[in-house]
């Protein structure tokens, strides 16, 4: 054993076993000279010895009094004491800003009559371009939600997040007076972007190429993916967590998870959380285009998104926002707030393969899946574990599904995988409707997935007219709106580097 000398503070029997025995290959007596007294440069320890383990320390213990440098023999027959409850969360505010309106019940109106949010580019002109189609959003009432400093020199994605904030609030009750009964300590915002503000970066480089004096002030603020967070925290006031996350399409599951969990260790009481994204601009567009992302099909708009339809050729570009309240069960019953759903759990995890195609293994190669369990079953599967949700009662997929060739039969093996034993499963795609929101798809479809809760029904898979071989229709939901008693629902956002995540949600009882 090396001589090396530990820290020469004394410490009792008890503690001294827990302390060192990692680093002791203790015999089977449990007894071994640590450090002979000429191998310690300090006079004041002679030895140390490590005691015969007890077989229970909850029968022996000691405590050492710092104030007064003595032991104190205390009894170890402590009280019992109740297991900690699990702090519950609701959802309470929903706000959406979407191509199919900014309204988060109007929105879900118009998915189960199977609206479609896609039409041709008008914000510039793209008739260069090979996609020339998105689910844009054509006009946005900003008055009394944006203020106007901010709604003349930010980005899209930031007003965006902006509204959808507010109108969470409003939706959930919150009004001013409200507002200022909270414990503001414990308000919290985490609202994520996948892209950021591209318009201000690319406005900052135009401004260098001229002269850096005409670069503007705002140009680093607003470029900064925690903008929106702070600026609707500045606006209410709220001190409590306020941060956000960035990873890609997986961006809003990854915030509505983590919000929950600081929920529920006890660090707030709601946290406004969600995503938002706009990038339907020449450099969003073109630059997914180079990634051969994109549908072509500009000739039928409405057509163009059309998860596991053998005739889809790309997913379409969306923008918008998505927040929702989040809120600890006790608080929102105290305040007698409207409960939509109860959020059960998640997970994230990350395929660690490529930047933008899915792992094989993780999608469907069954042998490979059950042996290391990688990818979206990986992720599914946790997510049933961390929230004590059995798989049968999983009922409801709203799928990430976005229209790509490879993608969308990958995921709907990996969900079979988990849960094709359930006969009542059933499965869609809101981005058939909205196109791809990236980073604020997964806080819109987790709308849809609570207000599918709320209402008892699911809506439709549009344009799933020549369904892909490889996906069982019995599974999917057709071209109308449907009836389902929903159990659990599960939300599934997977993206751009290989981040997979899942949320599940249910009606609160």
């Amino acid at each position: 054993m090396a001589a090396s000398c530990l820290p020469c503070t004394w410490l009792p029997a008890f503690e001294l076993d827990h302390a060192l025995e990692p680093l002791l290959l203790l015999s089977s007596n449990r007894r071994m000279k640590l450090i002979s007294p000429s191998s310690c440069n300090n006079s004041n320890i002679t030895r140390f010895a490590i005691r015969k383990r007890r077989q229970s320390h909850a029968n022996q213990a000691a405590a050492y009094s710092a104030s007064d440098g003595k032991t104190t023999a205390v009894s170890a027959k402590s009280e019992k004491v109740a297991p900690e409850v699990k702090r519950r969360v609701v959802v309470t505010g929903l706000g959406a800003v979407t191509p199919l309106g900014d309204d988060a019940h109007l929105f879900y109106t118009k998915l189960l009559e199977g609206v479609s949010g896609i039409s041709q580019i008008e914000g510039f002109d793209c008739s260069e371009l090979p996609t020339r189609i998105a689910g844009e959003i054509k006009t946005l009432l900003t008055d009394g939600l944006v203020p106007p400093k901010h709604a003349k020199r930010a980005d899209n994605y930031l007003i965006y997040a902006l509204i959808a904030g507010k109108k969470a609030l409003a939706d959930a009750g919150i009004t001013e007076q409200v507002s200022g009964e909270l414990n503001k300590n414990r308000c919290g915002v985490l609202i994520g972007t996948a892209m950021g503000s591209m318009r201000a970066l690319k406005d900052g480089i135009d401004a260098i190429k001229i002269s850096y004096k005409k670069m503007s002030p705002f140009s680093v603020p607003y470029s900064m993916t925690s903008m929106a967070s702070a600026i609707i925290a500045m606006d209410l006031e709220w001190m409590g967590p306020n941060y956000a996350i960035s990873s890609a399409c997986a961006t809003s599951n990854c915030c509505i998870l983590t919000a929950a969990n600081h929920i529920i260790k006890g660090d707030a009481d709601l946290m406004l959380c969600g995503g938002s994204d706009g990038v339907i601009i020449p450099e969003g567009i073109a630059g997914f285009i180079a990634c051969n992302n994109l549908s072509r099909r500009n000739s039928d708009p409405t057509k163009a998104s059309r998860p596991w339809d053998s005739d889809r050729d790309g997913f379409v570009m969306g923008e918008g926002a998505g927040v929702i309240l989040l809120e600890e069960l006790e608080h929102a019953k105290r305040r007698g707030a409207e409960i939509y759903a109860e959020f059960m759990g998640g997970s994230f995890t990350c395929d660690a393969y490529h930047k933008s195609e899915s792992r094989l293994d993780g999608f469907g190669a069954v042998a490979c899946v059950e042996s290391s369990g990688l990818g979206a079953v990986a992720c599914m599967e946790k997510a049933l574990t961390n929230s004590g949700v059995s798989r049968e009662d999983v009922n409801y997929i709203n799928a990430h599904a976005t229209s790509t060739r490879v993608g969308d039969p990958r995921e709907f093996k990996a969900v079979m995988h988990c849960f094709g034993q359930n006969p009542e499963l059933r499965m869609n795609s809101t981005k058939s409707m909205t196109g791809h929101l990236l980073g604020a798809a997964g806080a819109v479809e987790a709308i849809a997935t609570v207000k599918a809760i709320q209402t008892g029904w699911i809506h439709p898979n549009i344009n799933l007219e020549n369904p892909d071989k490889d996906v069982d229709t019995r599974v999917l939901v057709g071209p109308k709106k449907e009836r389902l008693d929903i159990k659990v629902a599960m939300s599934n956002s997977f993206g751009f580097g290989g981040h997979n995540s899942s949320i599940l949600f249910a009606v609160h009882k």
